[in-house]
C-alpha cells in the first residue's frame, strides 16, 4: 500500500491522475485503492486533492491504526466466532466498523473502471468485483446493488497462511452466465450456481500484477488498445536460504513460495514481453529495483523486505516505503514525456 502511495504521489505531482481511466488491484493495493475512493466521498481524486489531502489523511491513518488488530477485536463479539478460521471476514468488519467503510459496491463510479481481483476456491479463477457486477466466467456474474466495499476489500488480505477466505453466500444472488464465450453480454441467462458457499482469496494468489483485464497472455496483446498498461509491482523477492531439518513444516511454504515465485516471473516476462518486443505503450515499476545511489539501493532492499502485514507502521517506515516507491517512479521515462497512463 505504501509503495503504490509514493508512485502515486509522482503521478499526482506530474497531474496526471486525471488520466487514470482503468484501475486492477490486487492485494494492498485494493486496500488502498479503497481507502482513497473513501476518503475522497466516493470520487476518483484531482492530482492536486490527492497530494494535499488524501495522502496526509492516509499516512496519518496507517500510522496511527492497525487493520491487523482492528480485526482480531472483532472476536470480542460473541457472534462473530464464526468467522475464526475466515478472518477475512473479521477484516471486512474492522473496515466498516474502525475504518468507517460503509459504501457499497454500487457507490463506486463507473470511470475509472476499476477491478478489484480476488481468487474463486472452487473454481480456481479468477473472481472480480466491479461498482455493478461480481463473479467469474465459470460461475456467471451477479449485481453488486447492496455488497459492501468493506467485503471486497477484504479478500485483497486473504491470502493461504495469513487470513482466511472471505466465505460469501452464493445462495443469496441471482447469478447470469453467458451461453459461449463469444455470445454478447446481453445474451447472459440466469443460472444455479453449483456452490452455496464461496471461498474468496486474495486476487494475487492468481494473477498476483492484476495484468489480466488489461493484457491478454497468451497474444502478448493489449485488450485495450491505444491505452497505455502501468504496472506497479509490490511482491517482494523470493528470499534464498532452505532449512533442512526433516520435520520443519515450513518446507511446504517454501515450496508454495517456489511456485508463487515462479508465476510471478512468468506474468513479469509477458508484460516486459510485451513492452519491448511488441511495441506496447506502459511502464513496470517493481519494489526491488533500485532508484538510484547506493543509498537508495539500501531503501529498495528496505521496502521490498518490509514485512506485509496490517499493522500500523511508523512514520519513519512509512516515509521510508514511500519514498522509495516515489523514486522508483522518478525514474520511469515514461513520466517524463507526454503520455497518457490510463490503466494502472
Amino acid at each position: 500500500m505504501i509503495f503504490h502511495m509514493g508512485a502515486l504521489r509522482h503521478l499526482a505531482e506530474k497531474g496526471r491522475l486525471e488520466d487514470v481511466r482503468r484501475i486492477s488491484t490486487v492485494s494492498g493495493g485494493s486496500l488502498l485503492v479503497g481507502l482513497i475512493f473513501q476518503e475522497s466521498d466516493m470520487q476518483w481524486p484531482s492530482s492536486e486533492k490527492f497530494l494535499f489531502t488524501i495522502y496526509p489523511a492516509l499516512r496519518r491513518k496507517i500510522c496511527s491504526r492497525s487493520l491487523q488488530w482492528g480485526a482480531l477485536r472483532q472476536l470480542i463479539k460473541p457472534w462473530n466466532l464464526r468467522f475464526f478460521l475466515s478472518r477475512a471476514n473479521l477484516l471486512a468488519l474492522a473496515l466498516q466498523k474502525e475504518w468507517d467503510v460503509t459504501a457499497k459496491l454500487s457507490d463506486i463510479p463507473a470511470l475509472p473502471e476499476w477491478s478489484i481481483n480476488g481468487t474463486t476456491a472452487e473454481t480456481g479463477k479468477r473472481f472480480r468485483f466491479k461498482h455493478d457486477s461480481m463473479g467469474d466466467y465459470c460461475l456467471g456474474y451477479a449485481s453488486t446493488n447492496t455488497f459492501p466495499l468493506a467485503k471486497a476489500l477484504a479478500v485483497s488480505a486473504a491470502f493461504p497462511g495469513g487470513f482466511g477466505p472471505l466465505t460469501l453466500n452464493a445462495t443469496k444472488f441471482n447469478w447470469r452466465k453467458r451461453p459461449t464465450w463469444e455470445a454478447s453480454a446481453e445474451a447472459a441467462q440466469s443460472v444455479n450456481t453449483p456452490f452455496n458457499s464461496l471461498h474468496l482469496y486474495d486476487g494475487g494468489v492468481y494473477d498476483n500484477l492484476g495484468l489480466e483485464p488489461f493484457l491478454d497472455a497468451g497474444k502478448g496483446i493489449s485488450k485495450i488498445d491505444g491505452e497505455a498498461i502501468i504496472v506497479f509491482d509490490a511482491g517482494a523477492p523470493l528470499r534464498s536460504g532452505f532449512s533442512a531439518l526433516a520435520l520443519n513444516p515450513w518446507r511446504l511454504k517454501r515450496i508454495a513460495d517456489i511456485m508463487a515465485d515462479q508465476a510471478h516471473s512468468l506474468r513479469v516476462r509477458t508484460f516486459h514481453n510485451y513492452l519491448r518486443q511488441a511495441g506496447g505503450n506502459g511502464a513496470y515499476l517493481p519494489i526491488c529495483k533500485p532508484a538510484g545511489e547506493a543509498a537508495n539501493c539500501i531503501s529498495a532492499a528496505f521496502a521490498a523486505g518490509f514485512p506485509t502485514t496490517l499493522r500500523r507502521t511508523t512514520i519513519d517506515e512509512f516515509d521510508a516505503i514511500a519514498t522509495h516507491g516515489y523514486d522508483v517512479a522518478c525514474t520511469e521515462p515514461m513520466f517524463h514525456q507526454d503520455v497518457i497512463p490510463v490503466a494502472v
